[in-house]
């Protein structure tokens, strides 16, 4: 496909003409020369030899050259828009048919002409059309710029704190070095190991994930190193383990804390020697793979009480990458959410609710101590749930609306103390504010919001100078 690229400000527009009009060369010459670097062909055969090979800002075809009939030429027409998708596409014609102008404008093309034509003309159009397109190649730019910002990798989110985490992926990714993915239950770590391991060279290799806390020990270490026939009471076929399957590929140990030392030890052997003996086994195998780890506990502090092993930890953290919890990039909240209901509405085969504002205010608010695991939960709940085209705050868990930091805020009561009189005031004028929004400025359906008489909504808004008369 031809695409454009950047172009510098001393460089000038390419046009390439196809036709076999005589008279079309001295007037290309005239009119499209001094403001275009222009290549004339004259059959279609010399005109795709230069194609396939150059990009060209806009081409003028005579249709009526390409082939033996008129649809060649509408044909190449609708080849070439799909090809060059950048390049501003003239069609000139000597027929002046309706059918044959219908079908070209069917193929996309920037601009139709009838011979004779004035070149004059067409520098100006070019001219317009070049500017135009131009324009929307710079918005299609920004436009894919903002959508790299917002994910990378099957990441989403646009904050600071996560163009950091892929700028340390982008960094890290094509090394071999290991890595340990720190940050808390349910932020996502396996899906760094993932984006990784994506943008790497080992991309299309094994990605063997285990998780260590979800088994004990004895169970681990049959799963890391395997184990031959008889090696165990119930071990009936020999069986590889993830370190094997993981050749040439990588291996992700998530919950790397909670391996006992023992099998800590087994583990720093192995990135050591790059050997692996499956359990029962005599034959070491020579292994190569990728260690990506996470953790959410504090390693260092498990070196110093002597439950992690201080060599190990050294061998894991060559490349740390930290992760930060959802209450930390609370910008990404409106990014997921949408991203959640559109996964779940599509999976469900439901239409895709809308949020009300308050809903997602009221969420960036939230501590979410689950994190994305958290949110991903609820909108899946929400989705499944709500039985109307908008998600509102009522239909939202009690514990995220009483724990807000809202909520939190106006019970925090300082070492000075407060006036309880004014408290009650802001907070019964944020109630009253919030109904007025809800219901449009309506004072009557505030107080219904509200379930109060529109005698005491009217109090209340002239007791506050809130709302209109």
């Amino acid at each position: 496909m031809h695409t454009a690229t950047a172009r510098s400000q001393l460089s000038r527009y390419k046009v390439f003409i196809l036709t076999t009009d005589e008279r079309v060369a001295p007037e290309a010459e005239q009119y499209l020369a001094p403001d275009y670097d222009v290549q004339l062909f004259q059959t279609w055969a010399d005109f795709l030899s230069t194609y396939k090979k150059d990009f060209a800002d806009a081409i003028l075809i005579d249709i009526d050259t390409v082939g033996e009939r008129t649809e060649d030429g509408l044909a190449a027409l609708a080849e070439l828009r799909t090809s060059a998708p950048d390049s501003v596409l003239v069609a000139l014609t000597r027929s002046n048919s309706r059918r044959i102008r219908y079908k070209a404008i069917a193929a996309s093309v920037d601009e139709y002409f009838i011979a004779p034509i004035s070149f004059q003309e067409v520098n100006v159009v070019l001219s317009r059309a070049l500017e135009k397109r131009a324009a929307e190649i710079e918005y299609r730019k920004e436009q894919r710029s903002e959508a790299e910002r917002q994910s990378f990798q099957g990441l989403i989110g646009a904050s600071e704190v996560m163009q950091r985490v892929y700028e340390a992926i982008s960094r890290v990714a094509n090394s071999n070095s290991t890595v340990l993915i720190r940050g808390e239950s349910g932020s996502g770590k396996e899906l760094v190991a993932r984006a990784l391991v994506a943008a790497g060279p080992r991309s299309e290799k094994p990605f063997i994930s285990i998780n260590c806390a979800a088994l004990p020990d004895n169970l681990i270490e049959t799963e890391l190193f395997g184990h031959e026939k008889g090696a165990f009471t119930d071990a009936q076929v020999a069986r590889p383990g993830h370190i094997e399957l993981a050749h040439a590929g990588t291996l992700f140990m998530d919950e790397i804390a909670t391996l006992g030392l023992p099998l800590q030890s087994k583990l720093l052997r192995v990135l050591e020697d790059r050997v692996v003996t499956r359990i029962g086994g005599k034959t070491p195998k020579k292994i190569d793979f990728r260690l990506i780890t996470a953790t959410n506990e504090d390693l260092e502090e498990m070196v110093h009480a002597g439950r992690f092993r201080e060599d190990l930890y050294y061998r894991i953290n060559v490349v740390p990458i930290d992760l930060p919890p959802l209450r930390e990039r609370a910008d990404d909240i409106p990014l997921l959410l949408n991203h959640f209901l559109r996964l779940y509405s599509d999976l469900n085969r439901v239409p895709v609710k809308q949020l009300d504002p308050e809903v997602i205010a009221i969420l960036e608010e939230y501590s979410w101590p689950g994190n994305i695991r958290e949110l991903e939960n609820l909108t899946q709940r929400l989705v499944l749930m709500v039985d109307g085209p908008v998600i509102l705050p009522t239909h939202l868990p009690q514990q995220i609306l009483v724990t807000t930091t809202t909520s939190q805020e106006a019970m925090l009561i300082p070492e000075e103390g407060v006036n309880f009189d004014e408290e009650m005031a802001r907070i019964e004028a944020a109630y009253v504010g919030a109904a007025l929004r809800r219901s449009g400025g309506s004072k009557v359906g505030a107080a219904r919001l509200l379930h109060m008489d529109k005698q005491k909504m009217h109090y209340l808004c002239r007791k506050h100078g809130i709302g209109r008369d």
